[in-house]
């Protein structure tokens, strides 16, 4: 009973987890939508993609224990995205407008530092964090870059989730000197240790509830 008991609720959380991940996420490929101050939104993204990634994928890594569950968990959390994303489509936004955010090469290092350090719990947390937090940003710059001629497309359609009268008259040009991609790595590589961590604690919490 305690081992149907346990895969049930294991199976329950992990959907949860993924859906709510999405859910939180889901405007996080829209960064040219603020086309004003793009590159701040990207950042901020960034930090808040790493965090929804980092808890979700490790907390199913460590529940399960088998290195390849974090890509899994990222590819759950990517095929949500795209259907969510069909609803730009609908609207009318062309398919090279559409940004979807890469989770999965990140997701990827995540288990390969789990497997590369025999399960060892603490090396996640430090070289998984690590490498999630770096990775992140990059791989979602060059998902950005692919776009094409995005100024123009951002006005040419609606901005929906960024009402006229909240458009900055004066951007300020330059204020994360240029770098969002160092500021959201060099961010991420630090408080992903911590958010990795937080999902190996959720894990032991979740025994616990089973026990």
């Amino acid at each position: 009973l305690m081992v149907w008991l346990r895969r049930c609720t294991h199976y329950l959380f992990i959907v949860v987890v993924a859906v709510n991940s999405t859910l939180l996420t889901i405007n996080a490929g829209d960064y040219i939508f603020y086309t004003d101050w793009a590159w701040t939104s990207f950042t901020v993204f960034s930090i808040s993609q790493t965090l929804m990634l980092a808890v979700g994928a490790t907390y199913y890594l460590t529940f399960t224990g088998v290195p390849g569950t974090a890509t899994y968990y990222g590819l759950i959390m990517t095929v949500y995205t795209w259907v969510a994303k069909g609803a730009w489509f609908a609207l009318g936004y062309p398919y090279d407008f559409i940004v979807t955010p890469i989770w999965l090469p990140s997701a990827m290092l995540l288990d390969l530092a789990y497997w590369a350090t025999k399960r060892n719990k603490h090396s996640l947390i430090l070289f998984g964090g690590v490498l999630v937090g770096m990775s992140l940003p990059l791989f979602n710059m060059v998902n950005l870059i692919t776009v094409a001629d995005p100024l123009e497309t951002a006005f040419k359609y609606p901005r929906p989730t960024l009402p006229p009268y909240m458009t900055p008259i004066e951007p300020q040009v330059g204020k994360f000197y240029n770098s969002p991609v160092a500021l959201g790595a060099g961010a991420g590589a630090v408080l992903s240790v911590t958010f990795t961590a937080l999902g190996c604690k959720l894990n032991t919490w979740t025994y616990r509830w089973m026990a």
